[in-house]
């Protein structure tokens, strides 16, 4: 009897000098992409006269100046003034007191990093946890019209969010959610379902049906087998879509211009308009951009772990 013949793909290792220029090419692309960054974090810790100096400094003395307008409000005296004041009780007055200024309070800063961080997370929770059970939906049930609804809800994310702008602004006036944290959580959470959705739904189709099949077999009911099977499976897809929905939530621009102006404003319309005594006070641009990249770079750190983690997690796939 002629025995088969078996075949096998074979990898070829990669030679010592394709790995170091490989590994020289991933380096170099790397310090590119951070040259920015890089640039953005040096500037916050400028002098405004630095920060606008030509040639750019590259070396240079390194100053709290833009942290300290970014938090506080400054106010210009006369020399007399302020020598008849104490002795300064922080570094920001004594910059402010050597500008002939004195501080005259907190800024803004604070309070709008704080909308942003309870609207954005708000929102991601929302969005995800509602995406992945309308996902379950669409990937486990007869629904009437799923492909046409599917296509319904990413049609959503196809106009751009200035064109629904005008509407939503007359909406939330009326029903009084303008300017409102409520109601920007609510907004992003209805934008970002769609793309829950879609990300969601992709995951839980590779997760076979045996498995809650078993488990309603042992007992389970459908919603157990749904928090116990299901949601470890999909634990890999839930953190990759919270990360994208936060990261839309995050940054968003135009809504938050357009329906808010002081309760509920975020951090990225407050940024740019840090005005300082001589113009656009560039070091405090920079260094509020520095403390908004900090949140959401933890956040992806955090649950890169659970990412990986989320590959391996639960029973045995197929």
């Amino acid at each position: 009897m002629r025995k088969g013949i078996s075949t096998a793909h074979s990898v070829v290792e990669p030679s010592s000098q394709t790995r170091w220029v490989a590994g020289v090419l991933v380096v170099f692309y790397a310090l590119v992409t951070m040259i920015p960054l890089v640039w953005i974090i040096m500037t916050g810790f400028k002098t405004p006269a630095d920060a606008i100096s030509y040639p750019p400094k590259v070396i240079f003395s390194p100053s709290v100046e833009g942290y300290c307008n970014l938090f506080t409000t400054r106010s210009r005296q006369t020399p007399e003034y302020i020598a008849s004041l104490p002795p300064a009780a922080s570094n920001c007055e004594e910059i402010a007191r050597s500008q002939q200024m004195v501080v005259a309070g907190p800024s803004n800063f604070a309070p709008r990093f704080t909308n942003s961080l309870i609207i954005a997370f708000g929102s991601t929770v929302l969005s995800v946890g509602f995406g992945v059970m309308a996902a379950y939906a669409f990937s486990r049930f007869k629904v009437p019209l799923k492909d046409d609804l599917l296509f319904f809800i990413l049609s959503t994310r196809m106009m751009p969010p200035i064109a629904v702008a005008i509407p939503i602004y007359l909406m939330y006036r009326e029903l009084g959610l303008s300017d409102t944290r409520l109601g920007m959580i609510l907004l992003y959470s209805a934008v970002n379902v769609s793309l829950s959705v879609w990300l969601l739904k992709g995951f839980i189709d590779e997760i076979p049906r045996e498995y809650e099949e078993a488990a309603m077999v042992d007992g389970y009911t459908r919603l157990q087998a749904f928090r116990k099977v299901v949601l470890p499976q999909a634990t890999t897809g839930i953190v990759a879509t919270a990360i994208f929905c936060l990261i839309f939530a995050w940054n968003e621009y135009a809504f938050a211009v357009l329906l808010t102006s002081g309760e509920a404003q975020t951090a990225p319309p407050f940024i740019p308009i840090i005005i300082g005594e001589g113009g656009m006070d560039w070091p405090a641009v920079a260094a509020g951009t520095t403390l908004f990249l900090v949140p959401i770079l933890v956040f992806t750190v955090l649950l890169r772990k659970h990412l990986l983690r989320g590959i391996t997690f639960g029973a045995v796939r197929k």
